[in-house]
């Protein structure tokens, strides 16, 4: 079957792999949207593992249900797509996201398990979710990335009132900007190096406001409103500037959580977290709990998330979709593959 895999430095190539079969009870399912994550661009860039098939944030109807007897041909899908061992502390809390073995053969993030960047997939039939009729198979694509941002804004437990900065305006910043204001944040900002991304979180009413990071003014500008800093700071790029920069705009006593993830080691101002006792979390991943009440958040029309779909494109067009999102002009935030198109 068709498919795009890894070829090298920002070097994709549609190729062909064979069909995946049920082994072990996994549900097959035949792609119709897959989701282009910040996670992914990160492989892209570097290149590696070569023959890598990504893909996952995905939508997909059932070919061959497996082990699960309550599917059946036909049925929409999505999955948590990560490999947690089942029966460590984490899992049996809920909280997959701490196992040891979560990412190790996650789908489209694992040379053993290629990802929904194909016309099919294979999943583990105990992650496997049915999903309602009501919500299209672009908005089921989206759910990953929203349960991340929902996690993220779980963790640093939002007061109602408080003031919040996100600095990256992608799509995980975008959502978490969005929950934010769900929980009651009463004042979001959002910081970003790309003018046209950044006016757009302002535009999908995600944030009340946009600060561009490259202006030299940009310390002064983005404190006018909390002078003192702000009460939680979410930085979802990752690189030593951004976390530096969420570092000096907490408040004394404030949160920052760390959505964005540097594959490389970064310098920051440690000082800072001591001297004004700030609150620094990791957020990786979401829970069970929270990646099902995404999809009924969808469900009941409580967020739109197709708001966030930029484009829609072949696997002859992922090529050019990664280089839009890595272009640091355009626009795009959120672009999603279908396999058949």
């Amino acid at each position: 079957m068709k498919c795009v895999s890894l070829k090298g430095l920002k070097k994709f190539e549609v190729s062909k792999i064979n069909e995946p079969k049920s082994v072990n009870g996994s549900v097959v399912i035949d792609v119709k949207k897959a989701g282009i994550c910040g996670s992914d661009i990160h492989y892209w860039v570097a290149g590696a593992p070569k023959g890598l098939v990504m893909g996952h944030e995905f939508c997909g109807t059932v070919l061959n249900p497996g082990s699960r007897d309550d599917l059946k041909i036909g049925d929409r899908v999505t999955a948590l797509p990560i490999s947690p061992c089942g029966h460590c502390k984490a899992c049996l809390s809920g909280n997959p996201q701490y196992c040891p073995d979560t990412w190790t053969y996650a789908v489209g993030l694992s040379l053993t398990n290629p990802g929904a960047y194909a016309e099919k997939t294979s999943l583990r039939p105990d992650l496997v979710i049915k999903v309602p009729s009501n919500i299209t198979d672009s908005e089921v694509a989206m759910v990953e990335p929203t349960a991340v941002g929902l996690h993220a804004v779980n963790l640093a437990d939002i007061k109602i009132g408080s003031s919040v900065l996100v600095i990256g305006a992608g799509i995980i910043g975008d959502i978490c900007a969005m929950f934010a204001k769900m929980n009651g944040a009463s004042y979001v900002a959002v910081s970003e190096t790309n003018e046209a991304r950044g006016e757009k979180a302002v535009t999908l009413k995600c944030a009340d406001e946009f600060f561009n990071a490259k202006d030299p003014d940009f310390m002064e500008k983005a404190r006018k409103n909390c002078p003192y800093g702000y009460d939680y700071v979410f930085d979802c790029s990752g690189n030593s500037a951004a976390v530096s920069t969420a570092l000096a705009m907490a408040r004394p006593n404030g949160t920052v959580v760390m959505v964005g993830v540097s594959m490389d080691s970064i310098t920051i101002p440690s000082v800072l977290i001591v001297m004004h006792e700030l609150k620094v979390l990791g957020a990786i991943g979401y829970t069970v709990e929270e990646f099902k009440e995404c999809v009924d958040l969808m469900a009941t029309r409580k967020i739109d998330m197709l708001r966030f779909v930029d484009d829609i494109v072949g696997l002859d067009g992922v090529q050019n979709a990664y280089e839009r999102l890595t272009s640091g002009t355009d626009d795009a935030i959120k672009i999603l593959i279908d396999p058949q198109k």
